[in-house]
């Protein structure tokens, strides 16, 4: 049991610091859109690439062009900070009850 418990709680470490990672990648990704970024630059190809099929559905359902501010960003980070507060919490519970 304790090589289950051990396997879970790595992996809830390693997704979280994913998440955390890639928060850090979306926040990057908004703050270079506040300037006029060359979009042959190799990273802000990268930003985009690695951002955009997480931000595009989100943009489509709040129709954030519409105002004129683009709050998916926002809306992702919200969203993984639940998925660290409420997936990565819980994988470490079940980790600690099955020690």
């Amino acid at each position: 049991m304790f090589v289950l418990a051990n396997l879970i709680d790595a992996l809830a470490q390693v997704i979280g610091l994913l998440l955390t990672l890639y928060m850090w990648v979306i926040i990057a990704r908004a703050l270079i859109s506040w300037v006029n970024p060359d979009p042959y630059n190799p990273v802000v190809q990268f930003l985009f690439k690695v951002t955009e099929p997480v931000l595009y559905p989100i943009r489509r359902m709040i129709g954030s062009y519409s105002i004129g501010i683009d709050l998916s960003p926002l809306i992702a980070i919200f969203v993984i900070i639940f998925l660290q507060s409420f997936l990565v919490a819980s994988l470490h519970q079940l980790a600690r009850q099955l020690q």
